[in-house]
């Protein structure tokens, strides 16, 4: 199958190394302390957060920190007629630890001993991406909740097709069978806090692959600055700063 046809274009009309379009919205939850719709392309998802609040299990209480939480799941009618994962099978668990430990990277845990922090991310619309997609609205759902971090987290993939490096995989390239790169950093710090590949790939492609995950990271930590930033001045607004 061509994934990038003579004139340079994928499937969905996007250059190699162009990324999806991107759209986030904040306070979606009302009863959440926090909360955020993230969409890459057609990938959809919905972060909620709650905390810092009371541990619920005391024999998990820290007095040195926070306990962070995530649960991640797959609404039913967000895969179409593709197969859908019952919930808490093991790629569920697996991506629930992987955003908390990519979120625990840049959350301030220490600030709040003997509190809990949950963090719930649900896939609306799953296009590829769904896991970069979720660590992007985490981020957004912690900002709007107040919970004091070092940096913004924000993540994407690149992957390696017919010969050719790819940003921000949809779902038809991801499921092509070829090596994946997903990346998580801390853009400001310029530390990554998430690396996962599913396949092998050369060490100079690799390099290639994960540098261009890196860009795609940068892009979102700006569209998502910004996106802060704008509800920032409509909260100022509305209280008449």
């Amino acid at each position: 199958m061509e994934f990038v046809n003579p004139e340079g274009l994928r499937l969905d009309g996007r250059r190699p190394m162009e990324m999806r379009q991107l759209r986030a919205e904040i306070g979606v939850v009302s009863k959440a302390d926090g909360s955020a719709v993230f969409e890459m392309g057609n990938t959809k998802v919905i972060a909620a957060v709650y905390g810092p609040r009371e541990v619920q299990n005391r024999s998990q209480q820290s007095n040195d920190e926070a306990l962070v939480r995530c649960e991640y799941s797959m609404a039913n009618f967000s895969t179409g007629d593709r197969m859908r994962k019952p919930k808490g099978d093991r790629r569920s668990t697996e991506i629930s630890m992987v955003i908390r430990q990519t979120m625990e990277a840049c959350i301030l845990t220490h600030l709040m001993p003997r509190s809990q922090i949950d963090i719930f991310v649900q896939v609306l619309q799953a296009d590829g991406g769904t896991r970069s997609a979720c660590i992007n609205a985490a981020t957004l759902a912690l900002a709007d909740a107040g919970i004091p971090m070092t940096d913004i987290v924000t993540s994407c993939s690149a992957g390696f097709l017919n010969g050719t490096p790819l940003l921000d995989l949809n779902y038809v390239e991801d499921s092509a069978g070829g090596p994946d790169v997903t990346v998580g950093i801390l853009p400001k710090l310029d530390k990554v806090t998430l690396l996962q590949m599913d396949s092998k790939l050369q060490m100079e492609t690799f390099e290639t692959v994960m540098q261009l995950a890196t860009e795609g990271c940068k892009a979102v930590a700006s569209y998502i600055r910004e996106v802060l930033l704008e509800n920032t001045k409509q909260l100022e607004s509305r209280r008449g700063v």
